[in-house]
């Protein structure tokens, strides 16, 4: 599966738009990440377990969109772009999306 964030692929001719690709995920922060987040919030720095949990998250959501694509036919996806919203205190949605397509 070719995924593109621009509205075409070199080298490929787009013959057919199928639909929106996409692919969520929900993830909750936990209590051990949480404690030591705020001893690190205190000192300083980049919080490593929560930029790996929303790394992990991302790669979750393109996987989701991927299977999507496939799902209706799609030989990649094109003009893809990523979201995310806070669903509740502590709990955040990555939502990946696209536009599927047939290409040549």
């Amino acid at each position: 599966m070719l995924i593109s964030t621009t509205e075409n692929i070199p080298g490929y001719e787009i013959v057919e738009v199928l639909d929106i690709a996409r692919g969520s995920t929900v993830r909750a922060r936990n209590l051990g990440r949480d404690i030591f987040a705020g001893l690190k919030n205190i000192v300083g720095g980049e919080i490593s377990e929560y930029t790996r949990l929303m790394a992990d998250a991302r790669e979750q959501a393109i996987d989701r969109m991927i299977a999507d694509a496939e799902r209706i036919g799609a030989d990649a996806i094109i003009n893809v772009r990523f979201t995310t919203a806070m669903v509740m205190q502590g709990c955040s949605e990555i939502l990946a999306y696209g536009t599927a397509v047939r290409i040549r």
